[in-house]
């Protein structure tokens, strides 16, 4: 089969899913969206799992190329550094990465119904708490395990309230002001005296 098209057909699926939610998710739908004659769908997924599975390992794979993109960077090097990275990433909730989140949520919704498929979404929330710990490592904080979890748990937390763009929620959570909402969660979780005191009693580098 021609990959060009099975990736196409798999974009297709991701926009479908993020519009119409899991009812929506058809092979018609996603013949329409991909503008490809009726019955390419279902000739590449004959199934509808077929095409939850399809979603997955796309998101799965947008996913670990962003990971990768921002691993090739200099990371953040100090505080500062962090809420810029972090503010990035829940900007990008409403802008880029809306239509791949939203499939997500929902095939979260599937995965409680379809086990398997957490399997494949697994490596996405999982990655995120490696990889955001190693970032609060290179700014600098006094990390644990306890407190990049508490911190990746509420960035978490974040994205739905983000992709329903509830006005009184979002206030409510500080999340209409996103460099706000991440300088207040390190703050919390990492109090700058702390984490200056952390510095000062940090022993010398020896030669």
């Amino acid at each position: 089969m021609n990959p060009d098209r099975r990736d196409r057909l798999r974009d297709a699926a991701i926009g479908v899913l993020a519009r119409d939610g899991g009812r929506g998710l058809t092979h018609r739908a996603v013949d329409q969206a991909a503008e490809v004659p009726s019955g390419t769908t279902k000739n590449y997924f004959p199934t509808r799992d077929a095409v939850l599975r399809a979603v997955a390992e796309r998101c799965l794979e947008q996913y670990l190329a962003l990971t990768e993109q921002l691993a090739a960077g200099p990371g953040p090097a100090d505080r500062e550094g962090l809420v810029a990275l972090f503010r990035s990433l829940l900007e990008n909730v409403a802008g880029p990465g809306r239509a791949r989140l939203l499939a997500v949520l929902e095939l979260q919704a599937e995965a409680t119904r379809r086990p398997w498929l957490s399997g494949i979404l697994d490596p996405m929330a999982s990655g995120d708490f490696a990889g955001f710990e190693l970032a609060q490592r290179a700014a600098g904080l006094p990390v644990t395990p306890q407190r990049a979890a508490v911190v990746t748990l509420a960035l978490h937390a974040a994205v739905p309230h983000l992709l329903t763009d509830g006005p009184g929620t979002l206030a409510a959570a500080g999340l209409d002001d996103p460099d706000r909402f991440v300088r207040d969660l390190l703050d919390t979780v990492y109090p700058p005296d702390a984490t200056t005191r952390a510095h000062a009693t940090r022993p010398a580098a020896t030669t």
